[in-house]
């Protein structure tokens, strides 16, 4: 009999950020390629729905849900997909009734951040993952006692932080026993595809959506901390960098230093405001430089970018802030991490100078250590799903 499984993430929560949209419909596609009948739920606030002047919004007449739409429509998703209003039984996709009988008959809930809270739908899943994809912060939340983890009523837990649980690693695991896995790609999804320009870029946010952690006296900052130790990267380069990336207009003097440092700047939801630009934007380019968030970064924590899994399938070798990860993960072919200004110079050269042989061992790593198929197969099994 064919299992069935409920991926539950925000989509329309993050209007325009069509990585975000790659990621969560991702677990989707993926699950159906093994063979499982898979759906997303969603759930939205009424304080999140905004219109195309980013004042309040009615659900039915905002932007959030034209999002959805579109997102799940250009992944082949529109029958298997809902987002549910929390105030109400309004939904766009598969309707309350269908959503309340997928509740109460599906095998397990994969709820990515303990995005699904609403206890009408949640409560009736008789069993539950919790998947981390901000391993550290959601830690640090649950031993401070902040509920931002939503970690409560679930069976079984899964992180993409690699070291989390290991001497090396002081994210605290709260007792929990966190299983690794990793992200994924459907590498049907993600064909190799010659670049169009010879330009390092990423998308991204130059704060992030959450603030700095204190623990004990030491600071783990926001991403923009990280980025400006790198900053003269450009100047050391021989190929321009690009960021579509995520900047209030307001930090004028962090825009000003990217500019005057040689960094080209796009707005991403101009160039990758939904899947299909995402994935134009990323396969367009030469190669990948990524620098991580603070928590990522000074705990070791193992994370690993989701977008760039993405790259590295479309044959685009990635140049990434160390956070650990090389120690389940190679390093050296289509994949360079580095600590230093340094170190990420030289990596740059060698993409450079070898960029055949580092644009196949991205493609191959894609395929050794992220494909969908096999990374969900090791999940369902540990969730107890076979």
């Amino acid at each position: 009999m064919t299992a069935t499984v409920v991926v539950a993430g925000p989509v329309a929560n993050k209007p325009f950020n069509g990585g975000g949209a790659w990621s969560r419909l991702t677990l989707v596609r993926g699950l159906l390629a093994l063979g499982i009948d898979a759906y997303l739920l969603e759930e939205i606030s009424a304080g999140a729905c905004t219109g195309g002047d980013g004042q309040p919004a009615p659900f039915a007449e905002s932007v959030n849900l034209e999002f959805f739409r579109r997102a799940v429509l250009q992944l082949g998703l529109e029958r298997r997909a809902a987002l549910v209003s929390r105030e109400s039984e309004e939904t766009e996709g598969l309707g309350w009734d269908r959503v309340v009988e997928l509740a109460e008959t599906a095998d397990l809930l994969v709820n990515v951040s303990g995005h699904l809270r609403l206890p009408a739908l949640k409560d009736r899943f008789r069993r539950k993952a919790y998947l981390d994809v901000d391993p550290g912060f959601t830690q640090f939340w649950e031993a401070a006692g902040n509920d931002g983890g939503r970690l409560e009523g679930h069976d079984v837990y899964f992180t993409v932080g690699a070291n989390i649980g290991t001497s090396s690693c002081p994210i605290p695991t709260g007792g929990i026993e966190w299983r690794v896995t990793r992200p994924i790609v459907v590498l049907d999804d993600w064909p190799v595809v010659p670049g169009t320009r010879e330009t390092f870029t990423t998308i991204s946010s130059w704060r992030g959506p959450f603030g700095p952690i204190d623990v004990n006296g030491h600071r783990y900052g926001v991403k923009a901390h990280e980025f400006r130790r790198f900053v003269d990267l450009p100047a050391l380069t021989a190929r321009p960098f690009e960021l579509a990336l995520d900047i209030d207009a307001a930090e004028t003097s962090d825009l000003t230093l990217l500019r005057d440092h040689g960094w080209q700047l796009v707005p991403p939801h101009e160039v990758a405001g939904d899947p299909q630009a995402f994935q134009s934007y990323v396969q367009g380019s030469y190669a990948e430089f990524c620098v991580a968030q603070g928590v990522y970064v000074h705990t070791g924590s193992g994370w690993f970018s989701d977008r760039t899994v993405r790259y590295l399938a479309s044959g685009k070798p990635a140049l990434v802030q160390d956070t650990g990860f090389g120690r389940s993960i190679p390093t050296g072919a289509g994949l360079i991490a580095f600590a230093t200004l340094e170190e990420a110079a030289s990596g740059a050269a060698s993409i450079v100078a070898e960029y055949e042989a580092h644009a196949q061992g991205a493609r191959g790593l894609a395929e050794r250590y992220f494909s969908a198929e096999t990374v969900l197969a090791r999940l369902l099994d540990e969730a107890g799903i076979t």
